[in-house]
């Protein structure tokens, strides 16, 4: 248990004697925040959020999955 404590406030240290780490630490963070929550948002609509049960999320996605392999 020693080693690991040690380790995390070998981290922590590090992270807080940081000058230009902590600003591209933001950009990052930033970064991540534009690709997984705006992009999802306005780029990846939720087609399977009308559906109600989940028997006609089975059968709609069977459909699109047949129609779309027979009409390419």
């Amino acid at each position: 248990m020693n080693t690991i404590t040690s380790i995390f406030r070998f981290y922590i240290e590090g992270f807080r004697s940081m000058t230009i780490g902590k600003v591209l630490w933001t950009i990052i963070l930033v970064k991540l925040f534009i690709i997984f929550v705006l992009l999802k948002l306005f780029f990846f609509p939720d087609f399977l959020g009308k559906f109600d049960k989940d028997e006609s999320k089975i059968d709609y996605v069977s459909t699109e999955l047949v129609n779309r392999a027979i009409n390419p």
